[in-house]
């Protein structure tokens, strides 16, 4: 044992960020490492493999001869594909690491076909469905929800969906083309506004537990989760929104060139590939807009936790902190 633990490099912390987290940049080289799309080629034995790996490392037990390189890759790989709260293996649709594939084909195709009712209900009701299973995979998993639960929140965000994208592309058959191009974007972030706030809400009823600086629970907070999941909202919609909203412009443009009009068949997926370009910022990006261990302040919270933390703490505790979830 002594002989393993000393491989572990001197001082090294797995669990430690390797960037600063207080700060944009910190975050966001966090998430264009754990978002990276190339994970999600790694083969299940090889996650579990990195799982065993950090565990053990956290234990002070791993291989000898593993370098501090194959412990921040596993960490990597551990980080893209295992819930932080749960320590479970994450379906695969649902990681951060599959939005940018996924996210490329849903969000092209809406952008592609969105003339007609139609074909703006099919693929409203395929990238409602794909954010159902994202939203309920990276919700706070210390904080169950019933399949009854799940399947509202799924149809209410669904409903609110389709009632934005058809009745704007209703309203905008006789605007600009652009508008008409934008619709799809309305309706992903009003269906945002509903999807992240549904699907989590046990949450919101019941709270999420709230800790100390040093990871020591004080109880659940209801504003806790509502501060949480507000920021995720804003998150998701800044995800899709260069994507969406300017890249309707640049079609708009390129369509008017007489070279487009013959390759009318490529036009989607031309979409598709610039939609992806988008993502593959926009998705570490938008995740790193605020702290994954997010903060409230003493003040901010319920008045009974608030007096229970004081009369126990005193004012040692000005700030608690959660998982706000992605």
């Amino acid at each position: 044992t002594r002989a393993e633990m000393a491989t572990v490099p001197l001082g090294f912390n797995i669990d430690a960020p390797r960037w600063d987290q207080s700060t944009f940049v910190g975050r966001l080289k966090h998430f264009l490492n754990i978002t990276d799309p190339r994970t999600v080629l790694v083969p299940e034995e090889e996650l579990d493999r990195a799982k065993a790996l950090v565990e053990g490392c956290r234990a002070g037990l791993v291989p000898p001869g593993s370098s501090r390189e194959q412990l921040l890759y596993a960490k990597k790989l551990y980080d893209s594909a295992f819930h932080p709260d749960s320590g479970e293996k994450m379906n695969l649709i649902g990681r951060m690491s599959f939005q940018v594939p996924g996210g490329m084909a849903l969000t092209g195709c809406m952008l592609q076909f969105y003339r007609t009712v139609p074909a703006v209900v099919f693929w409203q009701w395929v990238n409602q469905s794909f954010n159902a299973i994202v939203n309920y995979t990276n919700r706070n998993a210390a904080s169950p929800i019933s399949l009854r639960q799940i399947g509202v929140a799924y149809v209410t965000a669904t409903g609110t969906a389709l009632a934005t994208a058809v009745g704007l592309n209703l309203y905008t058959k006789r605007a600009p083309p652009l508008l008409a191009r934008w619709v799809p974007f309305a309706a992903v972030a009003a269906a945002n506004c509903v999807n992240i706030p549904m699907m989590r809400q046990q949450e919101i009823i019941n709270g999420v537990t709230v800790t100390d600086g040093d990871n020591n629970e004080l109880g659940c907070s209801r504003r806790a989760a509502v501060k949480g999941i507000a920021q995720v909202v804003v998150s998701r919609i800044t995800m899709a929104a260069p994507g969406m909203i300017i890249l309707p412009i640049i079609m708009e443009r390129l369509e008017k060139f007489p070279f487009m009009q013959r390759i009318r068949v490529l036009h989607g997926p031309l979409q598709v590939l610039l939609c992806g370009g988008f993502l593959l910022f926009m998705v570490p990006a938008a995740c790193a807009l605020f702290p994954q261990r997010c903060s409230l302040a003493l003040a901010d919270l319920e008045l009974e936790l608030r007096d229970g933390i004081m009369a126990k703490h005193g004012d040692k505790v000005p700030y608690v902190y959660f998982n706000k979830g992605l």
